[in-house]
């Protein structure tokens, strides 16, 4: 299993396909599964991790790591759309170079930011 997983890039790293499946985040056919179980076409494999769900169907079962390109080609991928990203809050900044902020400049900021005065 976790060969297969690893082959198809599904996971970056064997290692890490192995310990998924040892956490229990690896479902063949609605079963929890260990790195060694033997994998066959047509099994539904959920694999769980990087804050989503992936629900692939294995279409060819490969022991070697291939191509991208290739590799989708091994498997249908059944999973619902990742979720939409946050977009990140923009923190104020400072030019480069400008150094650190003087007393008066830091004040400003404190009051900016409705930190209460010192």
């Amino acid at each position: 299993m976790d060969s297969w997983i690893w082959s198809v890039r599904l996971a970056a790293t064997r290692s890490a396909a192995a310990g998924a499946c040892r956490a229990g985040h690896v479902r063949v056919n609605g079963v929890r599964v260990k790195p060694a179980h033997a994998v066959r076409a047509g099994d539904e494999v959920r694999l769980r991790g990087e804050g989503r769900e992936r629900v692939v169907v294995v279409q060819q079962v490969i022991a070697k790591r291939v191509s991208a390109a290739v590799a989708v080609a091994c498997y249908i991928d059944n999973s619902p759309p990742p979720p939409p990203r946050q977009e990140a809050v923009p923190v104020a900044a400072r030019d480069r170079g400008a150094g650190r902020p003087t007393k008066r400049e830091r004040r400003s900021i404190d009051k900016l930011l409705g930190r209460p005065a010192r």
